[in-house]
């Protein structure tokens, strides 16, 4: 009997223009097969799911001022996109060090670097939080210049498995390193009415945070497992019913990016980390080496300006900048994720 050819089995359509589940976006997670797709979604403002649009390159290039047979440190590898500008600037006889948490994405911005022939003669790619820049100034000697982008990444909050976004439904994760540590669900669990209205305050300012702090508690003590993104943004927004009908949907909206904000600082530690980071800094930098942080929102941006305007005070720093740099008007239209970067600099004396 003649065997029968196996039946070819068609990839599902690409469901119209903007189809809305993230594994649906194939076009978009093979961007090296649909580079006239990607280019589209690029034109229209947005991020390719699976993708990272690096912000402020051009400012943070002019203020590095790489040059070749330097040794740097991008403090967030990410996507990889400012470590391959950087890569650019120093070689030949350059060396760049990378570092970040993430052991899902880091294992892709290696695997995407290495085919642009950037492998490990020129960059050292390290899962390791970016606390241990004096581990990293151990083995590379006084750096000449070091990147910090403190942003989540896009990949991190398209994909609905990360929990970091409340527009999709999925596990209300919030860790940058999914292996290690426990969820924003667990800590909700146990956390006290005083200690979340607390941190909603103080790693979001959120005005709302008395009321929203109580409505979460009290599911909780009654034995409502908050688990999904999506549980979450409904208890937010049924505790602001109260707000005036004609603004409360964007006041929601505002509230909810707040609250996912605050618990994944307190997920991840991103405020002790960030200060272990700036206290190690100065030891790990060459003389005149030089510093670039992006921050997207005010308890960062408050704890970098302090670092740098204290360190200047003591001689540390020998320049700082004035007034943060901003991404610009033209920037901000065509990537909506920069509108709250702020760029702050200084220079080792």
């Amino acid at each position: 009997m003649e065997d029968k050819k196996p039946e070819r089995v068609r990839r599902e359509r690409y469901k119209g223009t903007h189809p809305k589940s993230y594994k649906e976006k194939y076009k978009e997670l093979q961007p090296e097969s649909y580079k006239e797709d990607i280019a589209k979604v690029m034109e229209q403002g947005r991020t390719p799911a699976g993708m990272h649009r690096s912000i402020c390159v051009n400012e943070i290039l002019k203020f590095l001022s790489i040059v070749p047979g330097q040794i740097g440190m991008d403090a967030t590898l990410g996507y990889g996109g400012h470590s391959l500008e950087m890569l650019k600037c120093l070689v030949p006889g350059g060396h760049l060090y990378a570092t970040d948490v993430d052991a899902i994405e880091l294992p892709k911005a290696r695997e995407r670097l290495a085919a642009l022939g950037y492998g490990p003669e020129v960059l050292t790619i390290k899962k390791m939080n970016f606390s241990g820049i004096d581990q990293i100034a151990i083995e590379s000697g006084p750096l000449n210049f070091v990147l910090a982008d403190l942003g989540v990444s896009s990949m991190q909050i398209d994909n609905p498995d990360r929990g970091f976004s409340f527009k999709i439904e999925g596990p209300l994760d919030l860790r940058l390193n999914p292996t290690s540590g426990k969820p924003a669900s667990a800590i909700l669990k146990t956390i006290s009415k005083q200690k979340l209205e607390e941190l909603l305050i103080e790693n979001a300012d959120e005005p709302y945070a008395e009321k929203i702090a109580q409505a979460i508690v009290s599911k909780t003590q009654k034995g409502i497992a908050i688990s999904t993104t999506l549980h979450l943004q409904q208890i937010i927004t049924e505790t602001l019913e109260f707000l005036p009908a004609n603004t409360r949907k964007e006041l929601v909206k505002k509230s909810c990016q707040r609250c996912f904000q605050a618990l994944r600082i307190e997920v991840n530690n991103e405020f002790g980390v960030l200060d272990k980071f700036l206290a190690k800094l100065p030891d790990a930098l060459a003389s005149g080496g030089r510093v670039a942080i992006l921050s997207f929102h005010s308890g960062e941006d408050r704890r970098v300006k302090k670092s740098f305007q204290a360190l200047f005070r003591e001689g540390i720093y020998k320049e700082i900048t004035p007034d943060p740099i901003r991404p610009t008007a033209e920037e901000s239209n065509t990537n909506p994720r920069a509108r709250s970067a702020k760029l702050r600099w200084a220079i080792k004396a």
